[in-house]
């Protein structure tokens, strides 16, 4: 027997907002039912689990223990210039000169998240 992946929890202080962050962030919707105010919201994602937003009373006070790390269609460095103008904020570069590594941001409420080299990326420094 196994257990399966059913979503990811996030918790939050305003559930509503920024599941719709992260729902731009993915560019999936968000579950039909979701409205603001609401105290639990969900990102439908296309494959896998769902992005499950969960409004708590306490704020966010250190770094993640678990984080997602995004690879982007796009290039990794135009990802992270979209994502800065979507509300994220800077946290970390942990981009090597050849091309290698990642960085990390985080998103409107603090939770830090990697941005990843995308395949086009991989591929352009594999020779």
């Amino acid at each position: 027997m196994v257990s399966v992946l059913q979503n990811v929890a996030i918790d939050c202080a305003d559930a509503y907002e920024l599941a719709r962050f992260w729902s731009a962030v993915t560019g999936r919707p968000l579950h039909p039912e979701d409205r603001p105010g609401a105290p639990e919201t969900q990102v439908l994602l296309a494959e896998g689990p769902v992005l499950h937003f969960n409004q708590v009373p306490e704020p966010k006070t250190i770094k993640n223990r678990i984080h997602l790390c995004l690879r982007p269609e796009t290039s990794r460095d135009e990802e992270v210039a979209r994502l800065l103008g979507l509300g994220a904020t800077f946290v970390a570069d942990h981009r090597n000169p050849d091309g290698s590594g990642w960085a990390v941001l985080a998103d409107p409420e603090g939770n830090e998240f990697c941005v990843l080299r995308s395949d086009s990326d991989r591929a352009a420094t594999e020779s």
